[in-house]
């Protein structure tokens, strides 16, 4: 069942004024000073960013969850509300880079999903060939969103974001290797590295978002 959610933007975007000096020899020249972003603004975008980004690792945990104690009911509403997550982080770029990009994002967000869930059934099934067929397309499609990410904003790098993607798709994974053998000791202890490393996945594209566009913030 496909599922659609409206997006709305997350966060009101403001424009700092431009200050400028006259010179007293010259009374029509002006000076314009580059623009800052506020650290207030910076900080409270990346928190927006941090709990979104916090929902898609809690959304697909549920996911799991529920797919470890074979509850289909309990699935499907966890799957609702991956894909309401997906659609809340696509639509936090669209002020600033259009509904064109924010449709993309969430396209890519939506292939990483189901790749993810590839390798959760394939875990849960004990099938390698098929866990290895996942990780290729989490792969592939991590190649896509660091391309996608780093040809609209310079300050994220492609090699560096799929570092951090790199790094995401390999904490799902041992998560859910954790759950099968009821392992719960060591996944509090991914799920606690887990956390820490989406916040950093949140804060670069916060960072990255308040370098390009410093007047909206």
């Amino acid at each position: 069942m496909r599922h659609t959610f409206r997006a709305l933007p997350l966060f009101v975007l403001l424009l700092s004024p431009v200050a400028c000096a006259h010179s007293a020899d010259m009374p029509m020249a002006a000076t314009s000073k580059p623009a800052q972003a506020s650290p207030l603004k910076v900080a409270e975008t990346k928190a927006v960013l941090r709990d979104l980004w916090l929902g898609h690792v809690l959304a697909i945990r549920n996911v799991a969850v529920a797919t470890m104690d074979k509850n289909a009911p309990a699935r499907e509403a966890a799957e609702k509300g991956v894909v309401a997550n997906a659609q809340q982080i696509a639509g936090s770029i669209e002020p600033f880079y259009g509904k064109p990009a924010s449709e993309k994002l969430f396209a890519l967000l939506a292939e990483h999903y189901g790749a993810i869930r590839d390798h959760l059934d394939a875990t849960v099934a004990g099938s390698a060939s098929q866990q290895e067929a996942a990780v290729k397309h989490l792969t592939s499609n991590a190649a896509e969103i660091s391309t996608f990410l780093s040809g609209a904003n310079s300050n994220w790098p492609k090699d560096a974001v799929m570092g951090l993607l790199t790094a995401h798709a390999a904490h799902h994974i041992q998560q859910f290797q954790q759950l099968k053998e009821g392992d719960y000791a060591d996944e509090g202890k991914t799920w606690t590295g887990m956390k820490s490393h989406i916040y950093v996945v949140a804060d670069t594209l916060g960072n990255g978002l308040a370098a390009q566009f410093p007047n909206k913030f």
